[in-house]
């Protein structure tokens, strides 16, 4: 597959990218302001303003997938949904599937199902209320499109790790592990998406976890 990469120089993104290489697929890495990455070698860097809605429909022609994996600038928490937005409709524009790497928050929490996690302070305190608010946001605006659209909340701690290739698969509620710690390595998470990319589960939301 041809799969483009939205915010493939992050955390997330640039180890999508690495595991869709890694299985022979074609990765297209899309950076904004041309921020230098490390990838695999022979993978396609281009650049693109994940909110033009012309460039990205150019960068996603004779894509076979759209991963959107991008991150807002500190302070402009509040145009996440309009970016996923702008996403969708280029992708929409062209017929691709759109995998879009979210957030914990609009997750139910484990031990009180009528709660979400952004209104969870074991899991969401205080100081990063605001960025966990716009992942909430960020999945409204992928249920009010009508592109063909998945989103991936990850665990409550997702960082950089070891990839073992082995993780738990989820449905709205926050995964958490017997000692009820709620956690992947983002290389992990790149197996779960590429592993929904080449195999759907048939649902739009969706979450991982160790």
């Amino acid at each position: 597959m041809k799969i483009a990469v939205v915010g493939a120089a992050g955390m997330v993104g640039s180890r999508v990218v690495a595991e869709a290489a890694r299985r022979g697929h074609d990765p297209v890495a899309v950076i904004r302001n041309g921020r230098p990455v490390a990838l695999p070698p022979g993978v396609v860097t281009v650049r693109g303003d994940a909110n033009d809605r012309s460039r990205m429909g150019e960068l996603f022609v004779g894509a076979d997938a759209v991963v959107v994996a991008t991150r807002p600038v500190p302070g402009q928490e509040h145009g996440v949904a309009a970016t996923t937005r702008a996403l969708l409709d280029a992708a929409a524009a062209s017929g691709i599937r759109v995998l879009v790497v979210g957030g914990a928050a609009p997750l139910r929490n484990p031990a009180h199902p009528d709660r979400l996690v952004l209104d969870s302070p074991e899991y969401v305190p205080e100081p990063i209320r605001t960025i966990a608010g716009a992942s909430v946001a960020q999945l409204d605006a992928c249920r009010d499109h009508p592109a063909d659209w998945v989103y991936l909340s990850p665990p409550a701690l997702l960082e950089p790790g070891t990839r073992t290739g082995t993780y738990r698969r989820g449905t709205t509620t926050l995964l958490v592990d017997a000692a009820g710690n709620s956690r992947i390595s983002a290389e992990d998470l790149a197996v779960a998406i590429l592993d929904e990319l080449e195999n759907s589960g048939g649902v739009e939301h969706f979450t991982v976890g160790y």
